[in-house]
């Protein structure tokens, strides 16, 4: 079954008790036993649910995972990701990714002794000398959040299996639509399916994908225990969304394309991260694993220019937190989304003041681009200095 195909018709498709098209709710908690010891496959929604399973069933179809686990929000899953390791060990991170990640290692899971380390993994030799007996998992985005880093999933997975280490991937900017992290040798896939997986900024969610059944089964344990399971109907929230998951991917797909390019002719702008530019760094080896690029482009505007006010100008890009909505959203990541990074660390990985990141929506993209030009047009008004 192809992609396309497999968004609508994977997993479990459709109710066979009913002929149902769509997966119902089953909001229960509890579920009647036939006798002791004796269920239908389930017993309490914390452990297992029927709509969640149905969503569980069908990212790991996508993701072409063994196993997949839905949780409450994308930072739950990241939780149970990190809770797979014990007090002494380390976990190397790439050197931008989402500030949550670093938040909830930095200031959580260091109370327990698990560590971390900030490495650039766009180069394997800085992996391989962080790399010491503590490491017991490399923690990578690509492209990163915010500044669309990318790192070879190939290239790092192999080192890490040498080492029996585990390679852990967030792949929320790109889905499984364009990239599917463990057929390039990942361990763990993980998602914020409160992005572009649920699309219509109506849902919080998370999701792994593990290819190992032992390793399926450490984390449901962890999901089981701790608790931090997704709802039945946010559960349904999530499959539905993720039905259209490929013509909104297409659509953000070839609007982001196109801002870019128009971001690179704007005398305001001094710099595009965005992994579809071909003078992007880290082009060719995005597009052996990668057969599309998403929409999350981030940008510099000059010292020139007056961010703020090109902020406070726009009026179809809507200011505000997550992306990969329907709706075209930017942030300013230094006081927002990598706002718990401490500023030396912002300021050295560059993560500046002046850097904007852009979620492409799938509105028109000519009215995108005149709501930049009015935002570029009122902060030449107000020029100021940093």
């Amino acid at each position: 079954m192809r992609i396309k195909t497999a968004l609508i018709h994977g997993g479990i498709d459709g109710d066979e008790f009913t002929g149902a098209v769509n997966i119902p709710i089953y909001q229960t908690s509890t579920y009647k036993q036939e006798e002791l010891n004796k269920t239908k496959g389930f017993e309490y929604s914390r452990t297992g649910n029927p709509t969640r399973g149905a969503l569980e069933k069908l990212i790991a179809d996508l993701e072409e995972g063994e196993r997949g686990l839905a949780f409450a929000s994308g930072m739950a899953a990241i939780t149970a990701i990190i809770s797979l390791f014990k007090s002494g060990d380390k976990i190397l991170i790439s050197d931008n990714l989402y500030g949550g990640t670093f938040r909830v290692l930095d200031k959580v899971f260091s109370n327990f002794n698990i560590e971390y380390s900030i490495v650039n993994t766009k180069e394997i030799g800085n992996i391989e000398k962080a790399i010491d007996s503590k490491v017991k998992g490399i923690f990578i985005e690509t492209p990163t959040n915010p500044l669309m880093h990318i790192t070879d999933i190939r290239e790092v997975s192999a080192l890490a299996k040498g080492k029996g280490i585990l390679t852990i991937v967030d792949n929320t900017f790109m889905t499984p639509y364009y990239q599917r992290p463990l057929t390039l040798g990942a361990d763990i896939v993980i998602h914020s399916g409160t992005k572009y997986l649920g699309g219509h900024s109506d849902v919080v969610a998370g999701v792994i994908v593990v290819k190992d059944k032992e390793l399926g089964e450490k984390l449901h344990f962890i999901q089981n225990s701790t608790g931090g399971i997704l709802g039945p109907f946010d559960s349904f929230l999530l499959i539905r969304g993720i039905k259209t998951l490929g013509v909104r991917m297409d659509r953000h797909n070839e609007n982001a394309k196109k801002i870019a390019a128009f971001l690179e002719d704007r005398e305001e702008v001094s710099k595009v991260y965005y992994p579809g530019l071909s003078n992007h760094p880290g082009y060719s080896i995005h597009r052996c694993q990668s057969n599309g690029f998403s929409g999350m482009i981030s940008f510099l505007i000059k010292k020139e220019y007056d961010y703020r006010e090109f902020l406070r100008n726009l009026k179809i890009i809507t200011l505000g937190e997550s992306l990969g909505g329907v709706e075209s959203l930017i942030c300013h990541p230094s006081s927002m989304t990598h706002g718990a990074i401490p500023k030396d660390i912002r300021e050295t990985i560059g993560i500046k003041e002046n850097l904007l990141r852009l979620s492409v929506g799938i509105e028109d993209v000519e009215d995108i681009k005149e709501d930049l030009i009015n935002g570029f047009n009122a902060s030449r008004k107000k020029n100021t200095s940093y």
